[in-house]
């Protein structure tokens, strides 16, 4: 199961959960048990040759870049 983010819109928490990819509610805050949450986006890490690791988005086929600019030039990328 996958490892997702989450934030409490009422205390402000932020923290992590191993949730089912088919839960379709977000789990209570830990810290004051609100069920106000919402998911947060995430950016993967990956290990890039000699040890590098690197947060990026898919890379498109024609090489460089991300899937967004496909040039390595956008915030996204770097």
């Amino acid at each position: 199961m996958p490892i997702y983010e989450y934030t409490c819109q009422k205390c402000g928490n932020q923290f992590e959960e191993i949730v089912s990819s088919s839960a379709t509610e977000c789990p209570p805050c830990p810290k004051c048990a609100s069920n106000d949450t919402k998911k947060l986006m995430s950016s993967c890490r990956t290990r890039t040759g000699a040890g590098q690791t690197g947060a990026r988005t898919a890379t498109s086929s024609s090489g460089g870049g991300c899937a967004g600019c496909s040039g390595g030039s956008c915030a996204t990328c770097h």
